[in-house]
This record gives structure tokens, sequence and C-alpha cells, in this order.
């Protein structure tokens, strides 16, 4: 206990002066300084700190949250819409832009890739194919979940921004309860845009609270990433889970993968 108390007593302060107590922690006194800082103990019981630049982690969702598409249920997809392969891979993605950024709910949607392949869907077979869609883009990438959840168990503030029409956004909602814990989440059909306008962007940052330049995102696209750097903050495009775990400690961010393991530690 007596040395317990010691280390505590030489813990860094912030610099408004204001002790700090805890492995991660954000300053509640001054806002301006809010960098996140983790405190390493040494052999000797000295105190360290490593300042780091980034306090939030923005994700993407599709193919970073999630897995790549399910083929499975595209094919079943095809089969309830009674279409083969290149009219529904042609309405699919010819009106997903705008059912994106929510100029097309989902009725909407479904509506035009019928009339484009000279058809019609009745409500229910609409029902189905918007149920099933979510399904398409839900099978979850499980190394970047369990990370996510280190994050959270560990105090890091985390936010979605995803371009998602609204069927897709209330069906991931009703499907994961952990989407709850994300600290701020922008689905892109809310606001009437789509990633990369500069103005999602802008409106991620202002929910998580933080300037720009102090949070990372990750995305499967690299348009979207440049244009985040663009607007200031970090970004890492991800393609798999390896090569995304070795760019982070290259860049210097590899605290924030061992951030379970560090505060287990201390």
């Amino acid at each position: 206990d007596r040395e317990v108390k010691k280390r505590f007593a030489r813990l860094p302060t912030c610099c408004c002066r204001s002790p700090l107590f805890f492995n991660l922690e954000l300053c509640s006194v001054c806002p301006s300084h809010r960098t996140l800082s983790l405190y390493i103990f040494g052999a000797a019981g000295q105190a360290t700190i490593a300042a780091m630049s980034v306090n939030a982690v923005l994700f993407d969702f599709g193919m970073v949250l999630s897995t790549p598409p399910n083929p499975a249920i595209w094919n079943e997809m095809k089969t309830v819409a009674q279409l083969q392969e290149p009219a529904f891979h042609r309405g699919y993605w010819s009106w997903r832009d705008d059912y994106d950024s929510g100029m097309l709910n989902y009725q909407a949607y479904w509506s035009r890739i019928a009339a484009d392949a000279s058809t019609s869907f009745s409500e229910e077979t609409v029902r189905r194919l918007a149920n099933l869609d979510v399904a398409l883009w839900t099978d979850l990438n499980t190394p970047m979940i369990e990370w996510v959840r280190s994050l959270h168990r560990a105090g890091v503030r985390t936010g979605i921004l995803s371009n998602m029409p609204d069927a897709m956004a209330d069906g991931i909602r009703d499907k994961f309860d952990w989407i709850g814990d994300f600290h701020h989440v922008v689905w892109s059909h809310a606001l009437k845009m789509r990633k990369p306008q500069v103005e999602i962007y802008a409106a991620s940052a202002s929910g998580l609270d933080l300037p720009p330049e102090q949070i990372l995102f990750v995305d499967d696209k690299p348009e979207n990433i440049e244009a985040a750097i663009a607007f200031g903050m970090q970004g890492i495009v991800y393609s798999d889970h390896t090569t995304f775990q070795r760019e982070m400690r290259e860049r210097g961010f590899g605290y924030l993968l061992d951030v379970p393991q560090l505060t287990s530690v201390l």
C-alpha cells in the first residue's frame, strides 16, 4: 500500500495542474487539453507519461466492422427478386449512392431496381429484400469487434461514420445492441449526405467533441480516407486485420492496440 501511494504521488498532472489518477484518462478540467495519457511504471517505480495524439477512433461499418458481403445471401436476394445476376447487380449499385445519402428510402430504392428490370416488387418482396440486405452486410469482423470492445472497456472514445441507408441502419441497430456503446454514430442517410463529402466528417468530429487531428478514422475505401485526412483527421485504409495491425504499429498507433493489455497490467 505504501508503494502504491508513493507511485500515485509521482503521477504527472495535466498542463492545467489538475491531477490525473487513472491509467487512461481525459482531463475533465481543461477540455482543450484532453490528451489521452498512459502512465507506465518502471522497475524503480518512476511514472512516465506518453502523450497520445489520438483521443478517438472512428470506424466505417461495412468491410471494417463487418466482413465482405455474404455470397449466399446475395444469391438468395436474386432469387427473391427473380432477377439474374447482371440485372440485379446493375440495379443494386446504380441507385446505391442515392439510397446511402437518403435521397431514396428503402421502398423507393427497391422500386427503382424493379423498374430498371421492367418488373415490380410486392410490398412483401421489398420487405424481404430489405431484411436480406441487412444480413448481406452484417457478418462481423471478429478481431475488429474485439478491439472495439477493448477500446470501450478502456474508456477510449469511439464513433461510427458509415454510408448507410435507412433500412440498413435500423436493421443494424436492432441486430447489435453494442452499437449503443459507441459515443457517436453517423449514418449517412440521416444527414442527407455521404462520404467523402467534407460536411459528414465535420459532423463526426462535432459529435465526438474533438478536433479532427485527434481522431483516427478507419475505412476500407482510399477516397474516404483521403477526404478524412484533407479535413484534418488521421486515417488508415482497412484491407485485412494483419495488415491493419502492422500499419497501426508502423505509424505509432500501437498503444491503441495494446490498451487492454497495458491497463490490465497497471
